[in-house]
């Protein structure tokens, strides 16, 4: 047995969360539902006109393994924080959570600080991010403890850390030890404007060494330029041993082997939908570790989503053992 099941891979950032009007989206430019990519300088801008805010650990893998860890699975993470408060933050709510995160902070002479996300909740519960990557945009593959991928039946690549001068050959280094481990890979796409700058890198990734992806309906369709979701899955279905799409009040899409499962979303008032796609993949994931059917890893996934967009903040508040016990 290996000593993890699942280590994720990905942005390290607390999450400020705000409610705020629409009004407010337009005044600062921000585009409503998407992730942008902010500099340090902005993401003060922003803080500052915000008005009261929560700070939560975040970062959309962490927030996977998060859930994970607080299911019972053996889990670990890898992301740069800087040795600064939010760091200390970021590091102490995941260890909390009983997963393993090793490492190394970056020292108080490294000019970017940790990362931010900060998240803008207008009145139907969307939620619009500001990103501030920090430290966290530079990690590398010093990073990347060849040995305890090796030890980890799954690895967790998280997209949205393709934004970064090293990713690509961090994610690299740890598919090659998860590989030569007999490890499996999967890889959630995070965003669409993610999938928009990368989409030749993220193709020949899922193409070659991808065993499981995770997309929402808009990040499939952009990924393979189709016309439609259907296209979009049948495509993916076949370059990836399983599929797993979210598609909002319509539930999620499952394909593996051939056969395909709609699962139906569980009704939810959506409070905040920020962590929704994070909360999904870890109640997938509990499902596999499971030995669960893919019926019921979808189904696990939409429960685990519908608890996430519940309430401010993409961390759980209940214990999903109870949501999943009749599945």
């Amino acid at each position: 047995m290996k000593q993890f099941q699942v280590i994720g891979i990905g942005n390290a950032m607390v999450d400020v969360l705000a409610r705020t009007p629409d009004e407010f989206l337009t005044e600062h430019g921000i585009g409503k539902g998407v992730m942008q990519l902010i500099d340090k300088a902005r993401a003060t801008e922003l803080y500052a006109g915000l008005g009261p805010a929560r700070q939560i650990s975040g970062g959309s893998a962490a927030n996977t393994i998060a859930g994970l860890a607080g299911l019972g699975a053996r889990t670990a993470y890898v992301g740069k924080v800087r040795d600064d408060q939010l760091g200390a933050i970021f590091a102490h709510d995941l260890r909390a959570q009983g997963a393993v995160f090793d490492t190394p902070m970056s020292g108080p002479d490294v000019v970017q600080e940790t990362g931010r996300c900060l998240v803008c909740v207008t009145p139907d519960g969307e939620r619009s991010m500001s990103t501030y990557l920090g430290v966290s945009e530079f990690l590398g593959p010093d990073d990347i403890d060849a040995a305890q991928i090796e030890d980890s039946d799954w690895i967790y690549l998280e997209g949205y850390r393709f934004d970064g001068p090293d990713s690509h050959s961090a994610f690299a280094k740890a598919i090659r030890a998860c590989r030569k481990a007999e490890g499996r890979v999967s890889l959630t796409l995070s965003d669409p404007f993610c999938v928009d700058r990368h989409r030749d890198a993220f193709r020949k990734l899922v193409a070659e060494d991808v065993d499981l992806l995770f997309a929402n309906r808009v990040e499939m369709i952009s990924l393979y330029e189709a016309d439609t979701l259907d296209d979009a899955l049948k495509s993916a279905a076949a370059e990836v041993s399983i599929v797993a799409c979210t598609d909002g009040e319509n539930g999620a899409h499952i394909l593996s082997g051939g056969e395909r499962w709609h699962i139906p979303a569980v009704p939810t008032e959506i409070v905040d939908a920020t962590g929704a796609g994070d909360l999904f993949a870890a109640g997938f994931l509990w499902g596999l570790i499971e030995g669960k059917s893919m019926e019921a890893c979808g189904t696990m996934g939409c429960l685990a989503a519908s608890e996430a967009i519940s309430h401010i903040g993409a961390r759980p508040e209940v214990d999903l053992k109870e949501l999943f016990a009749q599945v």
